[in-house]
Formats: structure tokens, C-alpha cells, sequence
């Protein structure tokens, strides 16, 4: 090591703990400054995280696989953490049962919206088939959206790209949005952005108030089923 004062990140760069750690302390920090900016819709945690870590990699010339060989753990974490979910829902479960007329209605048209206006402004920008059938299921958690696609023999990879850029750009602009149209109840607050932005979206739904996050996750689960069905339909009936 002495001759190569390299070669100490050369044995840290293989192992796997090192990116766990790598991803943990940028989210703690990005999350920090997040907090200390008051949760500002530009301050995105998940957003600037992922630029750093992106940045990172590009200059210490390390390949994604390696990184996610380490980062893997927080993947995992994702399953537990959206069936978390469940314990706000069920505390507010009158809340819940009181509101599905309106979250059903409003279920429907937001799906039937996210997957048809993408498909229409893919198709007149004459983007290629496979990339409209990647870019359908955008509004919907990766792991569903990811396998919608490959049952389409689309492009997973691209489909995980737009999910992410949904869902940062929803969570970014759905506070200022909605307190520019003068949306206050947090019922339909939360459900907007869980149709539209999925589980980004709804983390930030949580930062502002519960009940906006409680709102947001039933979206996002129930969208996931819907446009699970919607998805193929529109290929079948939109795409030339």
C-alpha cells in the first residue's frame, strides 16, 4: 500500500459495505439539509442523493453492479418499508372507509389520465413502440413498473429511469402546486401525488402532514394494480 497510495481505495472499492455506507451517509446528509431547509420541494433528499452518488461512481470509475452489489441491502429495505404502510392506514382507518367513493372516482380518472396522455404525446412525438410500452407505467412503483415492461418486451431499464423521474419531479412540485390551486384537504392531496409520483411522491407526502401519507400510499398501491391492467389495454388500443 505504501508503494501505491491507491491501493487502499482499491480494496474499499470492493467491498460491499463500503457502498452500503456510501448510500447511507449521503441520504443522512442530503436529509439533513432537507431539514434544515424546512422539507423545501427543491431540497429533495432522494433527488440530490442520487446526483452525489451518480457523480461519485463517474469519478471513482466505478461500474453500477458493484455498487449495487453493496447498496443491495437498501433495495431490499423497500418491500418492508411499503408494507409499513399498513400502520398509518390502518390508525386512519375510518378516515379511509369514509373517503373511497371519491378516492375510487379519482382512481380512475388519474390512471386512465397517466397512462394515456404519456402514450398520445410518446406517440405524436413519434417516439419508437418499445419506448412508448417503457414510458407507459411511469406512475407506478419500479418494481411493478419494471415487470409491466418486461411483459410488454419493453425496456426495464428505461421504464426504472422514468418511474425516478416521476416520482422526484411530482414530490417537487405537488406542494407549491397544490397550494397555488388552493387544495387544502390533505386527503386529496396525498392521493394526488401517490397516483402520480408513486412511493417518492409519498415520502414527501409524509414529510408534510400524515394523513397526506396515509392518502398517498392507498394511490400508489391501488394505482399499481390498476395500471397493471390499463398498460396492455392501451398498447392494444393506441399504438399503431
Amino acid at each position: 500500500m505504501k508503494d501505491n497510495p491507491f491501493s487502499l481505495w482499491v480494496y474499499l472499492s470492493q467491498s460491499p459495505l463500503l457502498w452500503l455506507t456510501v448510500t447511507l451517509l449521503v441520504y443522512a446528509t442530503t436529509d439533513a439539509v432537507s431539514l434544515a431547509t424546512r422539507r423545501h420541494p427543491l431540497a429533495n433528499p432522494v433527488l440530490h442523493a442520487m446526483w452525489i452518488i451518480g457523480a461519485f461512481l463517474l469519478v471513482t470509475g466505478t461500474s453500477y453492479t458493484t455498487y449495487f452489489a453493496g447498496a443491495q441491502f437498501v433495495h431490499f429495505l423497500l418491500g418492508p418499508a411499503t408494507v409499513a404502510l399498513a400502520v398509518p392506514l390502518y390508525e386512519n382507518r375510518r378516515r379511509v372507509v369514509s373517503s373511497i367513493v371519491p378516492m375510487l372516482v379519482a382512481l380512475v380518472a388519474g390512471s386512465v389520465t397517466a397512462v394515456v396522455s404519456v402514450v398520445l404525446l410518446a406517440e405524436f412525438a413519434g417516439l419508437p413502440r418499445d419506448v412508448v410500452l417503457s414510458l407507459a407505467p411511469k406512475s407506478v412503483t419500479a418494481g411493478v413498473a419494471m415487470g409491466i415492461s418486461e411483459s410488454l418486451h419493453a425496456d426495464p431499464s428505461l421504464t426504472a429511469v422514468a418511474v425516478i423521474l416521476t416520482g422526484i419531479i411530482g414530490a417537487i412540485i405537488v406542494t407549491p402546486l397544490m397550494n397555488r390551486t388552493g387544495v387544502t384537504d390533505f386527503r386529496a392531496r396525498g392521493f394526488a401525488v401517490g397516483l402520480a409520483a408513486h412511493g417518492i411522491g409519498t415520502a414527501r407526502a409524509f414529510q408534510v402532514d400524515e394523513i397526506a401519507g396515509v392518502f398517498s400510499g392507498i394511490a400508489m398501491s391501488l394505482n399499481a394494480l390498476v395500471t397493471s391492467f390499463l398498460v396492455p389495454l392501451a398498447a392494444t388500443l393506441l399504438l399503431r
